[in-house]
């Protein structure tokens, strides 16, 4: 059942179920809590599941027009302190990851773990951050063609056939964003700094998961600095949408890692 959390006179939903060790989930740019549906039955039978609407995305309003990694990132810990939870574990999903990775920096303390999936802990390259400059002056006068090219260019291109079904209803989901809130994360994480060191140190426990296919991440350049840094490193056989291209794989994988 989803639930709403005022911060700073915004409206956030969240929600909750199972019992056990607390798991955060947060959800990728143009995405929602939605996505994390068909993941946490098999993960909520001995865990507290906690999935978060971040700011300009799903129900969850906004506060600006950038919203940056530790804006996000405060207001996750503000809706898990309403909640009375102190220790937690974070899986992010893209967007999520580099919120995941601020929140681990402002607040060590609370984080047993964090697993980056289809994520990065390096910051954007200059190519990447005048794309996303270009996508927000664009999005402004063509919305819907500028998040469908977004969204579908997220996948393998043997996943847009296989998986058509699925693409389609996220897609649905990704054009709930609204066009603040698609502005604000975009230029937020065209501002997020670089977090390799800190990933790298971090004593918490950690995951990251790729996609081979991946055209977003260059997951082979990811993939050799945790295997150099004895990160644990799984990567699947597509794209950036794990959950969607490779569920069972993924499934099974974040179960071993929320033991």
């Amino acid at each position: 059942m989803s639930h709403f959390f005022s911060y700073k006179n915004t409206p956030i939903q969240y929600a909750s179920t199972g019992k056990g060790p607390v798991i955060v989930l947060l959800h990728g740019f143009l995405e929602n809590s939605t996505m994390w549906d068909e993941i946490i039955p098999f993960l909520s039978n001995k865990n507290r599941m906690i999935s978060i609407d971040l700011l300009g995305h799903g129900a969850s309003g906004n506060i600006g027009y950038v919203h940056t990694m530790e804006q996000q990132a405060m207001m996750v810990k503000a809706v898990l302190n309403h909640l009375k939870l102190r220790k937690f574990t974070l899986i992010g999903h893209s967007m999520g990851g580099y919120v995941g990775l601020s929140f681990a920096e402002l607040f060590p303390n609370s984080v047993r773990g964090l697993c980056l999936m289809n994520s990065t802990f390096e910051e954007d390259s200059d190519e990447r951050k005048l794309l996303r400059t270009r996508a927000n002056k664009m999005v402004k006068t063509n919305y819907d063609n500028m998040v469908r090219m977004s969204f579908v260019n997220l996948f393998s291109e043997n996943s847009k056939t296989i998986h058509e079904n699925e693409i389609s209803l996220a897609l649905k989901e990704a054009l709930k964003t609204s066009l603040q809130g698609y502005i604000a994360a975009n230029q937020g994480m065209k501002e997020r700094k670089n977090h390799t060191s800190f990933y790298k140190n971090a004593t918490c426990k950690k995951l990251v998961i790729l996609g081979k296919n991946d055209t977003v991440l260059d997951s082979k350049t990811i993939q050799l600095f945790a295997n150099k840094n004895k990160i644990p490193a799984v990567a699947f056989s597509e794209g950036h949408m794990s959950h969607i291209e490779n569920k069972p794989e993924l499934i099974e994988t974040l179960i071993k890692f929320c033991k």
